[in-house]
C-alpha cells in the first residue's frame, strides 16, 4: 500500500501554473502543493494571488509568483527564467490561460478572434515551448494542457473558443509524439462547464444552468477541485505511460 500511494505523490518536483490567480488555475495549484509540488504561480498579475500564495506556504510548499501574461513573448520567457533560477528545476506545467466569451459566429470581430487565439492556442504554444526546453535538458517533464469539452462538440455562441479548444487536443498528440524521446508526457484534460468567477454570470441564470445541467448525465455542473485532482494524476508517476490523451472531464456530456 504504501508503493501504490507514493504513486501519486509529487514531492520534490516543480510545478508552474498559469493563469493560476482564480477557478480551475488555482484549483490546481493549490492540489499540485498538497500533492508535495512546489509551485510556481504564472500570473497576469503578479500582485493578485497574495492569499494564494500563504495558502500553498500553509501546506508546507515553497511558492513563487511570477508575471506570465501569456500573450506576451518576453514575459513567458522571463516568468520560465525565473521560475528556473528559483527552483533550478520545472517537472510540470499546467497550461490553464485561456479565454472564451460567448458572441454569434456572424459578430465575431477580429479583434475578438485575434484575443481567443492570442491566449488560447499561441500562449499555450509557447509556454509549453519555452517549458519544454527546460524539460528537454532535465530529460523529463509532464505537460497537462487545458482543454474542453467544446473542443469536442459545437457549442453555440462559441465557434471560436471551440475551434481553440479542438486544437489544443490536437497540439497535446503533435507535442507528445514529438517529445516522447526526452521522457515528457504530454497530455489534457477536457472539463465541462465548471464553477469559477469566469462562469458565474451564465450559471447564475436559472434557466441556462437547467438547460447545462439537463446535457451532463451525472446531472450537475463541476467544481475547479474535480479538474484539479485528474490533472494531478496525470503529473503523477501513477501516469508515467499515458501521453497525448485528453481526458474528458464532462460528467458524460460527450458520450451522447
Amino acid at each position: 500500500m504504501k508503493n501504490e500511494k507514493s504513486a501519486y505523490r509529487l514531492d520534490g518536483q516543480v510545478a508552474l501554473v498559469t493563469a493560476a490567480a482564480k477557478g480551475i488555475g488555482r484549483a490546481c495549484a493549490l492540489a499540485l502543493a498538497q500533492a508535495g509540488a512546489d509551485i510556481i504561480l504564472g500570473l497576469r498579475d503578479k500582485d493578485s494571488a497574495g492569499a494564494l500564495v500563504r495558502q500553498i506556504r500553509k501546506l508546507g510548499r515553497e511558492v513563487l509568483p511570477v508575471q506570465m501574461d501569456v500573450t506576451q513573448m518576453q514575459q513567458i520567457a522571463a516568468g520560465v527564467q525565473a521560475g528556473v533560477q528559483h527552483f533550478k528545476r520545472i517537472d510540470i506545467l499546467v497550461n490553464n490561460a485561456g479565454i472564451g466569451a460567448p458572441n454569434p459566429a456572424e459578430r465575431v470581430l477580429e479583434k475578438d478572434f485575434d484575443e481567443t487565439l492570442a491566449v488560447n492556442l499561441k500562449g499555450t504554444f509557447f509556454t509549453a515551448q519555452t517549458v519544454g526546453k527546460v524539460m528537454i535538458r532535465q530529460r523529463r517533464g509532464r505537460i497537462i494542457n487545458i482543454s474542453s469539452q467544446a473542443g469536442f462538440v459545437a457549442l453555440p455562441t462559441e465557434s471560436v473558443y471551440c475551434m481553440t479548444k479542438a486544437a489544443i487536443s490536437h497540439l497535446t498528440k503533435c507535442l507528445a509524439l514529438e517529445w516522447a524521446k526526452y521522457n515528457i508526457t504530454v497530455n489534457a484534460v477536457a472539463p465541462t462547464f465548471i464553477e469559477t468567477p469566469g462562469t458565474r454570470k451564465w450559471l447564475e441564470d436559472k434557466e441556462f444552468r437547467k438547460s447545462v445541467q439537463k446535457r451532463i448525465p451525472l446531472g450537475r455542473i463541476g467544481t475547479p477541485k474535480e479538474v484539479a485532482e485528474p490533472v494531478v494524476f496525470l503529473a503523477s508517476p501513477a501516469a508515467s505511460l499515458i501521453t497525448g490523451a485528453t481526458l474528458m472531464i464532462d460528467g458524460g456530456w460527450t458520450i451522447q
